[in-house]
């Protein structure tokens, strides 16, 4: 085989590494179709095959770049990798009561027909031909009610009404006076910023002090850099060496923790400082302006929170270029700072004209000298990328800290901002700033600069920043080159703080129940079958075999839920607080740590049940008199945060994780960890499956259990809001690092009360001591499955979460480094799971599917609204990796689902700021894709949506003798009850949090795509990365067919009701337009006037995307059916951190 894979290395192979069967693994076996056999239980109609698109990709080819239509040159390619076509069959084990069609082709058959008599899935989903169009239904207009919203609160007054002159203000999320009283904040300190000193003598040409290597790969010339005025040398403190860090780019990802993003709008530095302290040679011509750089309060408790400082900057002739890759930054220290404590000097010269006493009882600790709290924070873009540790009473402050950055930024600038931490929050006392264009070539930049403040003019005589960064674009980076679990070696995502877990067996989850051959049995490789898991039926068996511990973690726990709900199951009857209550009388450990909603308390017997109705005190109450021990525990900043951050914390971040940990039977007499992670809370509202209905089981299994924060007042005949969601089962050494995760959260939250807090109960002994049980394996026993067993997964455990909610992070920041974790400004952050995700994006080579609650980030690149701080990675490295997969003349997708509004009111302030920024970023994502077609000259022959759409759920159901809907006080007509009643109709809310990539990785958790999940000192998440490493493209050059793949299919089973042989080949340009298509029919079923029912709910999200993507509301359907609210959502009040 020749070597024309565009990346190089040493075999002629994509991977980077010899082929499979020149290597360990033993060869596959032949390949498997996907559905099994021949076998047609019934006829199977004859349908028309689906229009012939040209395709110049010619996707059948899966290695290698392909061919271009337009005189565009493909660069060289290897020879298309030829494997036998799958078919899709019908599998002869499919269950007969569930006919679900497989098709060898499109089908174009008229709407499904209504039938109440018969299975939901009894008929083959309908979808006309793609050729065929229909009006879409104008929306409805808008209204805003109360409602239950979880995590991302949502709250706000009514912006629309029907029928009504008038607007009541009602809080319908989770912390409602939250959203007005933050929009309202201005927290100012007009105290000047450090004061200007005489100007400095001007310096030399010289710049002996700087230090070039070049310790990379040679990369493009950078563009000449500025001259820039010198630094007489300044050596390091006594005793303090600068290091030499280098990254093999072979090896190494994320080398060293940092921070990779924040929300912490700083404000834009004025003017490039004239102090590069670079030693090529060039002329700078530039012109700076200075002006206005101010002290304000920022809420600056972690390296994301928000601030108010606003600073203006022009860039005069500096280059904005795209830093798309990794920053390796070392900021050693600081001399000569000013004192910016000024304020505290006063207050300590007030003490001491007090009498002794009082003046030594007051003043305390100020006998010593109050100065600078000093702290940098690094800033790319609009976007806070890293933040030293604060040291405090230093005017030479020492950090030697290290950084490695993820950038996906168009930036001009990379600034460090050195502050003064004060209790209120920050204070700016200069910037050093390092041109792009200086760094761009690769080489390491290293020196001495003077920090200069609002006049372009040292802040101090003497005050200088001591730093070091080099940049390393993605494209020399050969880990992102091959695959997402490449090979035997791969060692899963570096600079996290579990490892990767080899051996052990992973459980996939759609829905909390999946009844049996509801779906169809899909055939995998290695003959095997993929198996539809019962995810709240393994729960409860696990939970019910316990026989040491049970342990859960949950945003929701409500001990009145049912787990099993089949007709005639024993175990029906059966809730969740009767069976732990069993299982804590027989001597097992059950413990549950559960999030404290601040806003439901019990004070003097008066019940507040929380605007959350997350049923925690309720649950507290209900275990009371029982052995269970329950703790709530709220979501708090630590004391050394400012008091703004302090009540920011409190009052609106959660514990968001969700995971049940229980000892199993392991064989011969012993015992093992097991462990359930997801999306799914074991409370109110989750029950559901595959069919998601809304009425038809009002009386029936949801009698008890129904859940829709839409709406208010009179329920009675409302549907019920269906609830789709992702969660899965560890069973394996990874498992012990989720146990890891609640000992830590459980002994920090249990900390021995100090005080009155004494007399209340003490929890920290309540953790079982595994290593004092002989019959439970510890994690270095665990019996690790085969590496020869094609069944083996490698899984590896990622965290959102800070020093504050969990024991056993170091107390020195200096020792950050050594256990992977990020340093704020004054805590410790493991934010491992926005590592992965960037990670995982960055080595997909053919496609991306995306299920998520949210969808909101790269807020830095913008049309505007650019310092929000929603600064996580993830949708401008999706947008990079398309472009990328573009300019390589090569397929690639991306599909990503997410509910057609935040649950709750569509019409209220928060909900519609939510939907505001989606659209922001859906905006940004397509721009980027779209340039990147006209760059490469393709524009007119394909679209953004040929690379990237976006879908959500719904369904309808058609009326089938008694109607459930019918019973109760009737509603006013024009109400959402009413009108969604009349239309039968509601979305399906996506609860997912999930991303599958190249059918070969798989993330799952608690972790939304919002920066409240992706930060680390927000919302507290916890989520797994697994894939079969003999199920990979690595390993066969080919499509893989493992439990992945399988799960991916399944999904898309559901969504669409039907299965293609397109569906085979995600990433292909045929696959992308007929779920494209598919989704459009279904939308228009949705929105219709005429009531049909919905076999199939995956639906186009409504948005009109140009050729130019450009989003905007689809023409007369703006507002959502029935419920109203702009689809697009609306922003009228300032930004605050609720939202995003």
């Amino acid at each position: 085989m020749d070597n024309n894979y565009p990346y190089t290395n040493q075999y002629g192979y994509p991977y980077g590494y010899a082929p499979p069967n020149q290597g360990p693994y033993p060869p596959p076996p032949p390949p498997y179709h996907p559905y099994g056999t021949p076998h047609h239980p019934y006829p199977s109609p004859a349908y028309p095959p689906p229009p012939s698109y040209p395709d110049p990709y010619n996707h059948h080819s899966h290695s290698g770049p392909l061919p271009f239509p337009h005189g565009y040159q493909a660069p060289p390619s290897l020879a298309p990798q030829t494997s036998p076509q799958t078919t899709l069959q019908h599998h002869n084990s499919f269950h007969p009561s569930y006919r679900f069609e497989e098709q060898h082709q499109s089908a174009s058959y008229p709407p499904p027909e209504s039938n109440s008599h018969t299975p939901y899935y009894e008929h083959p989903v309908s979808y006309p031909s793609p050729e065929s169009t229909s009006p879409l239904s104008s929306g409805s207009n808008s209204f805003s009610h109360h409602h239950r919203h979880e995590s991302a609160a949502v709250s706000g007054t009514n912006n629309g009404s029907f029928n009504s002159t008038t607007t009541t203000p009602t809080y319908a999320s989770a912390y409602p006076p939250l959203d007005d009283l933050l929009s309202n904040v201005h927290l100012s300190d007009n105290r000047p910023s450090a004061p200007a000193l005489e100007p400095v003598p001007a310096l030399s040409a010289s710049l002996s002090n700087v230090h070039l290597s070049d310790n990379r790969p040679s990369a493009p010339a950078s563009p000449p850099a500025p001259s820039v005025p010198v630094l007489p040398p300044s050596p390091l403190t006594p005793g303090h060496q600068i290091p030499s860090w280098r990254h093999d780019s072979q090896t190494g990802f994320y080398g060293y923790p940092n921070d990779s993003f924040s929300s912490n709008w700083e404000g834009s530095y004025m003017a490039r400082v004239g102090s590069s302290n670079y030693s090529g040679s060039s002329n700078y011509s530039g012109s700076s302006d200075y002006s206005g750089l101010t002290h304000s309060v920022s809420f600056t408790g972690s390296p994301q929170t928000q601030s108010m400082q606003i600073v203006s900057f022009q860039k005069g002739s500096l280059k904005v270029l795209l830093l798309h890759g990794n920053l390796d930054i070392c900021v050693y220290e600081a001399k000569n700072l000013p004192n910016m404590d000024v304020f505290h000097k006063t207050l300590g010269d007030m003490f001491g004209r007090m009498p002794g006493n009082v003046a030594n009882k007051i003043e305390g600790h100020m006998n010593q000298k109050i100065t600078s709290d000093p702290y940098v924070s690094i800033k790319v873009a609009e976007a806070v990328t890293g933040r030293t540790y604060v040291i405090s009473n230093s005017e030479n402050p020492v950090w030697m800290q290290h950084f490695y950055v993820p950038v996906a930024h168009y930036a001009a600038e990379v600034q460090f901002l050195v502050k003064d931490s004060d209790v209120v929050g920050s204070q700016l006392i200069g910037v050093v700033a390092i041109p792009v264009q200086d760094i761009y070539s690769g080489l390491k930049v290293e020196g001495t600069y003077p920090i200069l403040n609002n006049s372009g003019k040292p802040c101090k005589q003497g005050a200088v920043l001591t730093l070091s960064i080099q940049y390393s674009p993605i494209e020399n980076m050969s880990i992102y080159h091959r695959g997402v679990g490449a090979g035997p070696t791969y060692s899963g995502v570096p600079g996290t703080y579990f490892p990767l877990r080899k051996g052990g067996r992973m459980t996939l989850y759609q829905d909390a129940h999946v009844p049996d051959g509801y779906l169809p049995t899909l055939k995998l490789d290695w003959g095997m079958n993929y198996v539809h898991g019962k995810c709240w039926h393994d729960i409860f068996d696990a939970v019910r075999q316990a026989r040491r511990l049970i342990y859960i973690t949950g945003w929701s726990v409500w001990h009145n839920v049912r787990l099993v709900r089949d007709p005639g199951n024993p175990a029906s009857g059966s809730t969740l607080g009767d069976l732990l209550r069993s299982k804590s009388q027989e001597g097992v450990r059950v413990l549950l740590l559960v999030w404290d909603d601040p806003t439901s308390r019990n004070i003097l017997g008066y019940k507040m049940d929380g605007i959350m109705q997350t049923h925690d005190e309720e649950t507290r109450r209900f275990f009371k008199q029982s052995s269970v021990q329950v703790l709530l525990c709220p979501r708090i900043a630590g004391k050394r945060h400012s008091w703004v951050k302090q009540r920011e914390v409190e009052t609106i971040y959660t514990h968001h994780q969700k995971t049940v940990i229980v000892d199993a039977d392991a064989g011969n007499n012993r015992r093992k960890i097991v462990a359930f992670v997801g999306g799914l809370d074991l409370c109110d509202g989750r029950y559901d499956t595959p069919q998601h209905p809304i009425f038809r089981t009002l009386q029936t299994i949801h009698k008890d259990d129904y859940h829709n924060p839409t709406f208010t007042g009179n329920l009675a005949g409302c549907p019920r809001e269906p609830w789709h969601d992702l969660h899965c089962k560890i069973d394996g050494p990874a498992a012990y690092d989720v146990l890891t995760n609640f000992e830590e959260r459980w002994m920090k939250a249990a900390a021995k009360p100090k005080g009155i807090k004494k007399l209340k109960k003490s929890y920290d002994d309540a953790l079982l001591r595994l290593e004092r049980i002989p019959d439970i394996i510890g994690l270095s026993d665990v019996p690790c499955t085969n590496e020869n067993d094609p069944e083996e997964w490698h899984v590896q455990i990622f965290r959102s979460i800070d020093s504050n909610s969990v024991h056993g992070f170091p107390k020195d920041p200096k020792e950050a480094t050594s256990k992977s974790l990020v340093c704020g400004k004054n805590v410790l952050i493991d934010m491992s799971i926005h590592t992965a995700y960037v990670k995982a994006i960055r080595a997909a080579q053919h496609y991306i599917y995306i299920e998520n609650q949210y969808f909101i980030g790269s807020s830095y690149n913008w049309g505007s609204n650019k310092e929000l701080g929603a600064n996580n990675l993830i949708p401008m490295e999706i947008a990079l990796k398309i472009a990328s997969k573009i300019k390589a003349n090569e397929r690639f997708a991306v599909y990503i689902v997410i509910p057609m509004w935040p649950e709750g009111v569509p019409t209220g302030a928060a909900t519609q700021r939510i939907l505001f920024w989606q659209h922001k970023t859906m905006q940004m994502m397509y721009e980027t894709v779209y340039k990147a077609l006209v760059e490469a000259g393709l524009e007119g022959a394909f679209t953004p949506q040929d690379y990237l759409n976006f879908f959500c759920l719904g369904n309808r159901e058609a009326l089938d003798g008694f109607d459930p809907s019918s019973s109760g006080s009737p509603n006013a007509q024009n109400t959402p009850q009413a009108l969604t009643q009349k239309s039968r109709r509601f979305m399906i809310y996506v609860h997912s949090k999930g991303m599958i990539v190249d059918d070969e990785y798989v993330i799952l958790g608690s972790a939304n795509i919002n920066q409240r999940s992706m930060e680390g000192t927000r919302d507290t998440e916890i989520a797994m990365g697994a894939y079969q490493p003999h199920h990979t493209w690595a390993r066969y050059q080919s499509n893989p067919h493992g439990q992945v793949y399988g799960y991916r299919m399944s999904l898309w089973a559901e969504h669409l009701g039907i299965i293609e042989d397109c569906f085979t080949e995600p990433e292909s340009l045929e696959c992308v337009r007929r779920v494209k298509t598919m989704s459009e029919m279904n939308w228009k079923q949705f929105a219709a006037d005429e009531v049909t029912e919905m076999r199939a709910h995956l639906m186009k999200y409504p948005v009109e995307v140009d050729r130019k993507g450009k989003v905007r509301p689809l023409p007369g359907c703006e507002t959502f059916p029935d419920v109203g609210g702009n689809i697009v959502g609306s922003f009228l009040a300032i930004q605050e951190n609720l939202t995003i």
